[in-house]
């Protein structure tokens, strides 16, 4: 990859001070939630406790706390990241430093690096077990799909059917109430995608499954939210190796816990586990094959310190760019990535997304759900008639785009 930045001039970053945003009620309202809820959620001692509240307390109006030294990996760089910002509030600050920073000092509160016995403890944990058990349902639901088409994808050529609908379900994975669903239950061999399409405002899905249609690529994925939607993930990944499209898959995890649901290497290996131990013949084979795929090398697990950072996507360190360079194909998931491939910031709606993420040089696909207010290369009258149908469609996750940059 070439270390260009995008090839338009850089609009300013969302800040939590832009009263009436999503952004503002986020930093204000959503934070010191969460911060509050990692306390009914751990057991954590007093002191831990006290300084949770604090921060939440502070989100609102305050400015940001500094971070003591932990022995975090990262310290040195967080240090550098803040030395501009020292002294301000937490809503003047960039959202995406404060969101990424809110979370590093909840780590660094609750003695995650330092030695203790709450070191590597995972304070989001809870949430992510608890996604992944009330979805088992639909998980051997879509397993016993999966394998129906695995099988086929052994007698004819790539079912693009097929990689469409688990295209959708990497896209939705955290809406498990879907539509689909009902089109699975009654009648398995007619998979609903129509039904999807309308909530989806940019959709590139059948070029991606030309982009895929010969054999033998290295497929990156740039990985969101553990649970049901890491799971999605897991499920399209195998059909990319299982149909000889993919030689190998590399996915691209967190370090540490971050944004409450991101997945880490132990939350797939976790995930992987879970499924190998239920009684559902379909999901254990699922299991199965991706336990065979990460031993043989088939499937790489890997971690880096910049998808915790407050860096743009085209702020990237070279041996990362270099590593994703060799992919034949980059799938990016989830709000936050999404948010980083455009650094945050306020980019009129209509701008040509392939514009912006110029800096890469292989092709790219988001695949996103809407949850935040950054979003590129709509159409104008896409853009007008989802406005008028949904006041909310910037934020409330009902919306997606699949952006394919080839």
């Amino acid at each position: 990859m070439t270390p260009d930045i995008p090839k338009l001039p850089l609009p300013s970053p969302l800040l939590g001070s832009e009263v009436g945003t999503f952004t503002e009620y986020t930093v204000t309202q959503r934070m010191p939630a969460i911060a509050r809820r990692v306390i009914t959620e751990n057991n954590y001692p007093e002191n831990i406790n006290d300084c949770l509240k604090q921060l939440a307390s502070e989100l609102p109006s305050e400015s940001l706390s500094p971070l003591l030294h932990d022995t975090g990996v990262d310290f040195s760089d967080w240090m550098k990241y803040l030395q501009p910002f020292k002294g301000q509030r937490w809503i003047d600050v960039p959202w995406f430093l404060a969101e990424t920073y809110f979370y590093r000092l909840i780590l660094e509160i609750t003695n995650y690096f330092r030695k203790s016995q709450f070191q590597g403890v995972d304070p989001f944990q809870l949430e992510k077990n608890k996604d992944l058990e009330t979805s088992l349902d639909s998980t051997r639901a879509l397993c016993i799909q999966l394998n129906q088409w695995l099988a086929d994808a052994q007698k004819e050529e790539l079912n693009q059917t097929a990689l469409i609908a688990l295209l959708y379900f990497a896209l939705w994975g955290n809406r498990v109430d879907l539509s689909l669903w009902s089109a699975l239950e009654s009648e398995r061999s007619h998979f609903d995608i129509q039904s999807q399409q309308s909530h989806i405002l940019v959709d590139d899905a059948a070029k991606v499954t030309e982009l895929l249609a010969s054999k033998g690529k290295r497929i990156d994925f740039v990985i969101d939210n553990a649970g049901f939607e890491l799971v999605c993930d897991l499920c399209l990944l195998d059909f990319l190796l299982g149909s000889g499209v993919a030689s190998q898959v590399k996915l691209h995890l967190k370090p540490h816990p971050t944004f409450v649901s991101d997945a880490m290497i132990k939350d797939v290996l976790h995930t992987i586990e879970f499924l190998a131990a239920d009684n559902h013949e379909d999901v254990t084979s699922f299991a199965k094959r991706l336990q065979e795929n990460i031993a043989s090398n088939r499937l790489v697990l890997s971690e880096d310190y910049f998808w915790t950072s407050p860096l743009a996507f085209w702020e990237i360190p070279d041996t990362l760019k270099s590593d994703l360079s060799a992919a034949n194909l980059i799938v990016i998931k989830g709000d936050a990535n999404y948010r980083r491939l455009l650094g945050d910031r306020h980019w009129d709606f209509t701008t040509n997304f392939a514009d912006i993420v110029s800096y890469f040089s292989v092709p790219i696909v988001a695949l996103r759900t809407l949850k935040s207010e950054v979003v590129a290369g709509l159409k104008p009258e896409v853009i007008q008639q989802v406005a008028k149908s949904d006041s909310d469609w910037l934020t409330n996750g009902q919306w997606g785009v699949i952006q394919l940059v080839d």
